[in-house]
């Protein structure tokens, strides 16, 4: 296109966007593609999930140093980030779960709640967004309302009678969800880490995986190599230093391994304005050169 190639992802948390799709992005940043993350929370609600970090001091100031965490994690990978502003609704625990604390992100209303979405992508006019499934990836309430309002704003940022305070009207070309955790990835990296001799990080996730039909593996349309910047995700994984621990399983699979098993970042096509075959191998397949 004449036009620069723009790139939505919307994210629940800071972090997400690190764990998923981080090395698409970076790929198509140094490809010369706009993006901007989106990230619906501040996740002042999150665990501190690396034991280093688990210290008063950061508890204390664990929204600001989430934000700082984001801004270096942005900085790696290349793109540019907005702040949606709602709060994070925390992971519910227990039998049965507490309901939800009031005012957070999980409780709003998605028509109402895609309305900010809605005038971010009118004002960026990304041509692909990217987001969670129906499931939100996995059942936190904060990913399945990210994945209701980035629907929502799809949806209506298209039409001018919807939203009208929000600017004037784009339809963005393609929407996909992501789909980063499936059986057939771990069981190929799984036996490729026993091939070359090492110790798996993948067994005990594989003896336990129960087949309850989450799997969305068979929904895969779309992938997008980028073993090259799986270094770079890596890099924005560690900057979110409360949430990822430099010596978990993140980490425990060598890089090598990594690029040569499963070199790619995998997703579901949903809804497409424009002409494309699958299965695709290109986010912006049928985008490119249109007119």
């Amino acid at each position: 296109m004449a036009e620069q190639l723009r790139l939505m992802a919307v994210h629940a948390h800071p972090d997400d966007e690190s764990s998923k799709g981080a090395a698409t992005m970076a790929k198509y940043a140094s490809e010369g593609v706009q993006v901007l993350v989106v990230t619906c929370t501040g996740g002042e609600r999150g665990s501190v999930l690396n034991p280093k970090m688990d210290r008063p001091d950061v508890w204390e100031d664990i929204a600001e140093i989430r934000r700082a965490e984001m801004a270096a994690a942005r900085a790696i990978l290349g793109v540019d980030q907005a702040w949606l502003g709602f709060v994070d609704s925390g992971l519910p625990e227990g039998d049965p779960l507490p309901p939800l604390p009031d005012g957070c992100f999980g409780l709003e209303d998605p028509q109402s709640a895609a309305g900010p979405l809605v005038r971010l992508m009118r004002e960026f006019r990304p041509h692909v967004v990217l987001t969670y499934d129906e499931e939100g990836g996995y059942p936190h309430p904060d990913h399945i309302m990210c994945h209701q309002i980035s629907v929502v704003a799809f949806e209506g940022a298209g039409d001018p009678e919807q939203f009208p305070e929000m600017g004037a009207a784009w339809q963005p070309h393609k929407l996909y969800y992501h789909h980063s955790f499936t059986r057939a990835k771990f069981q190929a990296l799984h036996e490729g880490m026993v091939a070359a001799g090492l110790d798996s990080p993948y067994q005990e996730m594989l003896d336990g995986w129960v087949d309850d039909g989450t799997d969305k593996g068979h929904r895969v349309t779309t992938r997008v190599e980028c073993a090259e910047f799986f270094p770079v995700r890596d890099d924005a994984l560690r900057a979110h230093a409360t949430q990822v621990d430099p010596d978990g399983t993140w980490f425990r699979a060598p890089l090598e391994v990594q690029q040569r098993i499963w070199p790619t970042e995998d997703y579901e096509l949903v809804t497409s304005h424009v002409e494309t075959q699958l299965p695709e191998t290109d986010l912006f397949a049928g985008v490119r050169g249109a007119k």
